[in-house]
């Protein structure tokens, strides 16, 4: 977005004519889970949508705008709008820029926004985390609830970002307990339009698989998920939760029911896997992901289900039937 008084910001003029109350913003609306939060909260909220990626066409009530979180054009949005609610659901991708550019973004960008937030008197902020925050390690125990340590930083420089995004809300959720910050740590995100690491191999004909490894997984559908975002947003329970269902599937049984062909790589020596996967260069399988396909990372999901009486509506088989479809 290039840099506008709030005179020459873009307004809409049937945004006016919706009747909601309270106005919302949401980043990363060039996303699959961010369009599907969006066209269920449209019937609540009026609705601003960003993305640093580009400008995304919503309809003519939604007003969009391709915007650098860093840049004086993203406190433009926030003058003018008096927004009520953020979601922050945009967060620059692993395999989209250096570690430099992506902690930028991130973690900078994610402090700018809470700044704003207080600048301008937003009340409640929802910030998606992921799963991989906890890192996957072979000593992990059986179910990672909330309380467990963020480990993914001290074992691959790659997800420092992450790790530090979810720290710097913690830290304004109880500096500036005004903002009512809730935190989402959510499993595997999967289904139609998703283009993250497992949603990719999990699309294709053949999938990499390591000797001796088949960790249990969990997944969550796009859908469910979005439903989860705004039920959480709807409710405004402030607080730190792990998003996932109660049941969970061997990596390598995945990979068949969704019609993959597995490739084998040797697990041995531990550097071998890494070399593989970079000599691959391919975002289906980076090399910083590694260990999330040898160890399991189940999350304990129950928390949020109990605090928000919510529970997911696809089952797996619903979900690995898209993939093989897709084939």
């Amino acid at each position: 977005m290039t840099t506008k008084s709030k005179k020459e910001l873009d307004v809409p003029k049937s945004s006016a004519s919706i009747d909601q109350t309270k106005q919302i913003l949401i980043t990363g609306a060039g996303g699959a889970l961010a369009q599907h939060v969006i066209s269920i909260l449209k019937r609540e909220y009026r609705i601003v949508a960003v993305d640093f990626r580009r400008r995304v066409e919503l309809g003519e009530d939604i007003p969009s705008y391709k915007v650098d979180f860093n840049k004086r054009g993203f406190e433009d949005i926030f003058r003018t709008y008096e927004f009520d609610g953020v979601l922050h659901l945009g967060r620059m991708g692993l395999h989209e820029a250096n570690r430099t550019r992506r902690y930028n973004m991130n973690v900078l960008g994610t402090q700018k926004l809470f700044n704003l937030c207080l600048k301008y008197n937003v009340h409640q902020v929802l910030v998606l985390s992921t799963h991989h925050v906890y890192g996957a390690d072979a000593y992990n125990p059986a179910l990672l609830d909330e309380t467990f340590p963020l480990k993914a930083s001290e074992l691959t420089q790659d997800l420092v970002d992450s790790v530090e995004l979810e720290n710097l809300s913690t830290i304004y959720k109880w500096k500036h307990p005004d903002l009512h910050i809730t935190i989402l740590r959510p499993c595997n995100i999967v289904g139609p339009g998703v283009r993250n690491t497992i949603s990719m191999l999990l699309s294709q004909k053949y999938a990499p698989i390591l000797f001796g490894f088949s960790p249990l997984m969990q997944f969550i559908h796009v859908e469910d998920m979005a439903e989860a975002i705004a039920t959480a947003f709807s409710q405004n329970r402030p607080g730190i939760y792990n998003v996932a269902p109660d049941d969970w599937v061997s990596y390598q049984d995945a990979l068949v029911e969704c019609g993959c062909n597995r490739l084998p790589i040797l697990s041995i020596p531990p550097s071998l896997p890494k070399f593989v996967a970079k000599f691959m260069n391919t975002r289906s399988f980076p090399e910083y992901l590694v260990n999330y396909f040898k160890y399991p990372v189940i999350i304990d999901g129950s928390l949020f289900r109990e605090s928000f009486k919510w529970k997911p509506g696809r089952s797996l088989e619903e979900i690995f039937s898209y993939y093989r479809e897709v084939k």
